[in-house]
């Protein structure tokens, strides 16, 4: 009996110690597979953690200094943390960077990063032998839904390398074959040069570019073929624009960049047979190059297809995971947040400089109407992407030359098919760029108007401050 039960004694301590080591093994081998994770998020928030006194960013990509990444400071600030103010900067408003939405990210930082480990989708396809990620293109289905901006519904996706690869991919796609009739390319003044300069760089014996649709209206040759570029809102007044040209040789391509609640009231979503969309300017996600098309017609779509596959095999994994998880964010609580702060950030920059415009005589900007908005239910007023600007006295022709005394440039106005005496200023971007932008535009008023008070002012004539405009 004593036997037997040393026995079971002896048996059980032994799988007793076997199991104790099966259990720190698993223990320990679990822990270092998962430990990556620790390790990456670590590393990503030591770097979010370096001070740059909120007028710039470190990177994890950045240049690094004593073993540490470097603040990179926003325009017009500098030193080793972004807090000396460069009081001779220019205030650069040309480009459409739209920065204007990087205070929601970092609000929301946790639930919008993505942890990419070195083995993540090494394939050049997908598992079906497709290059997009279905769950990727059910999100934006539901964005589109959730919006109101555009139907999706018996229509296909298409992704390229932001809307500028797109819109060349669609021009190629609904072009003639054949140099004996090639399809005029045409977009109502104001366009968007980008329209003009790819289609001229590519210089395709398919299509050319042939400016102003408005000169094709009354006096279109019946055979020939046009492909109208209609942009709503328009890049750079913010008009919400439709077609011009109608009758079965003429192809429309919709670029709707701008139609979010963010930059215009959405008036009801758009059903045309090819539009564009970008990250860039729903999430101000421009690095990541990534836009989509919605279309119609199949056989336009397998054109459009097998140009994105012979350019550049599709847009990378990495991108379309990190567009995946920034969907899912902008659409939580039925997008009422993002799209809310876009839009209240939009409208009080134009408040601003409108008021301060207003002031002027020398100068003016687009009018832009309230708007019922199907997203908001509500009257919406305008809170666009650009002022477009107009020098008004006979003497400035030169518009940009004008802003660039007070050290302000802009888009040149003959860009966009128009006159030199228009400027594009983009209002997308960070804060300390509007706020210097707007403090150099009062500048400039304060000095016309100051120039109005010293000719009708009779000399050695005491006059009071005059107020700050804006």
């Amino acid at each position: 009996m004593a036997n037997i039960t040393s026995f079971k004694y002896t048996n059980f301590l032994s799988c007793s110690m076997i199991l104790n080591l099966l259990f720190v093994s698993l223990y320990f081998h679990g822990g270092s597979e998962q430990s990556w994770t620790k390790n990456a998020a670590a590393e990503a928030e030591a770097v979010a953690s370096i001070s740059c006194s909120g007028h710039g960013r470190a990177f994890l990509d950045g240049s690094i200094l004593d073993g540490k990444p470097v603040c990179e400071c926003n325009a017009c600030y500098g030193g080793h943390d972004c807090s000396e103010f460069l009081p001779e900067c220019i205030a650069d408003a040309d480009s459409g960077d739209p920065m204007f939405l990087e205070p929601f990210w970092l609000k929301h930082a946790a639930s919008s990063t993505v942890v990419l480990p070195g083995w993540h989708r090494m394939s050049y396809e997908f598992n079906d032998g497709s290059l997009i990620s279905k769950e990727l293109e059910t999100q934006i289905r539901k964005l589109h839904a959730v919006v109101g901006n555009a139907v999706t519904d018996g229509r296909f996706i298409i992704y390229g390398a932001g809307a500028t690869q797109l819109l060349h991919a669609a021009v190629h796609a609904l072009s003639t074959n054949g140099p004996s009739s090639p399809s005029r390319v045409v977009a109502s003044t104001p366009y968007y040069p980008v329209y003009r300069e790819q289609t001229e760089f590519f210089n395709s014996e398919d299509y050319k570019f042939e400016g102003d649709t408005s000169s094709y209206k009354n006096k279109r040759d019946s055979e020939g073929n046009f492909i109208e570029l209609v942009t709503s809102p328009n890049n750079p007044d913010g008009q919400l624009k439709k077609a011009v040209l109608q009758g079965p040789s003429v192809k429309t391509i919709h670029d709707l960049a701008y139609y979010w609640p963010h930059y215009t009231p959405i008036p009801a979503a758009a059903e045309d047979n090819l539009m564009i969309f970008t990250l860039s300017k729903l999430t101000g996600h421009g690095g990541s190059r990534f836009g989509w098309a919605i279309i119609k017609d199949e056989a336009v779509y397998h054109r459009m297809l097998t140009y994105m596959s012979l350019s550049t095999y599709g847009v990378p994994r990495e991108t379309q995971l990190r567009v995946l998880k920034l969907l899912k964010v902008a659409i939580e609580k039925e997008g009422k947040e993002m799209f809310d702060f876009g839009y209240k950030t939009m409208r009080n920059r134009w408040r601003k400089l409108s008021k301060t415009m207003s002031m002027s005589k020398r100068f003016s900007i687009q009018e832009l109407e309230p708007q019922r908005c199907s997203f908001s239910q509500k009257v919406r007023g305008p809170s666009p992407a650009f002022a477009w600007v107009k020098c008004e006295r006979e003497e400035d022709k030169d518009c940009n030359a004008v802003l660039n005394s007070v050290s302000v440039t802009g888009r040149d106005g003959s860009l966009f098919g128009a006159e030199s005496r228009y400027v594009r200023l983009s209002l997308v971007k960070s804060k300390d760029e509007f706020d210097l932008l707007l403090k150099r535009m009062q500048m400039l008023v304060y000095q016309e108007n100051d120039d109005s008070i010293s000719k009708i002012t009779p000399q050695n004539t005491t006059i009071g401050n005059l107020p700050s405009p804006g």
